[in-house]
């Protein structure tokens, strides 16, 4: 019987999260790693984050507790916002408040977070938590799919 500490290790590619078998079985991690890249891209990528949003996650529908919801703002930005150094700023906080649930859970006790577009139609987004003295970090590089500012969607 194979036991599981921790959860499944999932890693960003260019293409969404991808997760690495070792010797046929998933690569675990007991790290923040899961955790921060479920609440940056689960959830549905048009939920803006605004009340009685009629396009939240189906697995929010009834979980009453705000911070156990995915949001995922940081989606809506990177599909719906063109890539502008104004965008940037509210890709990251975008970041904070998708993360912000490790500070009310006081699992964390700080979270960093920059943002900058190494190239065009990309974004690299570095992220520091930490958590009782140590310090996690993670980067996840995204395509920034809004490729035009004619875009009709905004953020309010």
């Amino acid at each position: 019987m194979i036991i599981y500490d921790g959860d499944v290790l999932l890693y960003q590619s260019l293409d969404g999260g991808e997760i690495n078998y070792i010797n046929g079985q998933p690569e675990m991690t007991g790290g923040f790693e899961t955790a921060a890249y479920l609440s940056l891209f689960g959830g549905n990528k048009n939920d803006d984050g605004s009340k009685d949003n009629s396009f939240t996650w189906w697995g929010n529908v009834d979980e009453e507790d705000p911070d156990k919801r995915y949001i995922s703002r940081t989606q809506y930005i990177l599909q719906g916002l063109p890539a502008t150094v104004g965008n940037l700023r509210r890709l990251e906080e975008a970041v904070r408040l998708d993360l912000n649930w490790f500070l009310t859970s006081k699992i964390a006790s700080s979270v960093e977070v920059e943002a900058v577009i190494p190239d065009i139609n990309k974004v690299n987004i570095s992220v520091t938590i930490k958590a009782e003295g140590k310090e996690s970090q993670f980067n996840f590089t995204e395509n920034w799919r809004a490729f035009n500012s004619q875009s009709n969607n905004t953020m309010e």
